[in-house]
């Protein structure tokens, strides 16, 4: 990586992983712009480990303040803005929707809108700066060891719930008890609802309909009608509720990074064993 190129890489997981890991990404920028970032939710949860100067994140209160080197930052349902403050390293680990409950050791919707601090628990892990294959291959194994010393599972009422989500099927009719009862097992499992799961799950199509194969982008309208919106108004409605701002708006502020999480659109997952 030269000077002040910015590198954004993807590594499948293990198979022993897969049930749980959608995928382990790595990100690097020498010379970042200082311009605040805004992240939308994208339906998964993730654990993040920075080997270069931290980002800030704006609170509530508009201030910005340093996130720890480690976090796991669970479900987001409203957007999240943050700002380098000096060259950027990171590698990550981006769960299933349902896939870091047992890791987490607590239900996930204790997470929601939250990045909690992983520092202590993160203590000894040591990815190599500048290798992102080896970064890679350090998280495969510190989370190997998490799994074989844990109880990891899938539920298999809720997973296969969000696989129809991702393939935009509609819900099962369900009694209003079924229903409670699933809104539970979310809860815990995933940290939000079945309902704003695939609210989020069709606002990420967007981007995945806007970038096409043959590189010829289509209209934000365009990308949201095959999405799933029903007209124009309503997907502004989704970018104002997940980015904070307008589709305009955003593609004239994000950089690699912010482009680079878009781009993730849930796929469903195949059958696994737990």
């Amino acid at each position: 990586m030269t000077s002040g190129e910015e590198r954004y890489q993807e590594f499948a997981p293990p198979a022993a992983l897969r049930p749980f890991v959608r995928v382990i990404w790595t990100y690097a920028a020498p010379d970042p712009s200082p311009t605040v970032q805004r992240i939308a939710p994208d339906g998964c949860p993730e654990l993040v480990f920075d080997l270069g100067a931290p980002y800030a994140e704006q609170g509530e209160d508009g201030a910005f303040r340093l996130q720890p080197p480690a976090l796991f930052a669970g479900q987001m349902t409203c957007p999240l803005a943050m700002k380098p403050t000096g060259p950027i390293e990171l590698v990550s680990v981006r769960f299933e929707p349902d896939g870091a409950r047992d890791f987490l050791g607590r239900p996930l919707v204790e997470a929601t809108d939250r990045r909690l601090d992983m520092v202590e628990r993160l203590i000894g892990f040591d990815p190599p700066p500048g290798d992102p294959t080896g970064q890679a291959e350090a998280f495969v194994a510190w989370l190997t060891r998490q799994k074989q010393h844990g109880d990891w599972t899938i539920d298999p009422i809720v997973r296969p719930e969000i696989d129809e989500a991702a393939a935009e099927r509609p819900a099962p009719p369900r009694s209003s008890g079924a229903q409670r009862a699933l809104q539970r097992r979310f809860a815990d499992r995933v940290g939000v609802s079945p309902r704003l799961l695939r609210s989020v799950f069709r606002f990420r199509r967007v981007f995945d309909h806007a970038a096409q194969p043959d590189g010829e982008a289509q209209s934000w309208l365009e990308a949201g009608l095959e999405a799933g919106y029903f007209d124009q108004p309503q997907m502004a409605r989704d970018f104002r509720r997940f980015l904070g701002c307008t589709a305009t708006e955003w593609a004239r502020e994000q950089h690699a990074l912010a482009r680079a999480i878009a781009s993730q659109t849930y796929k469903p997952s195949s059958p696994h064993a737990a």
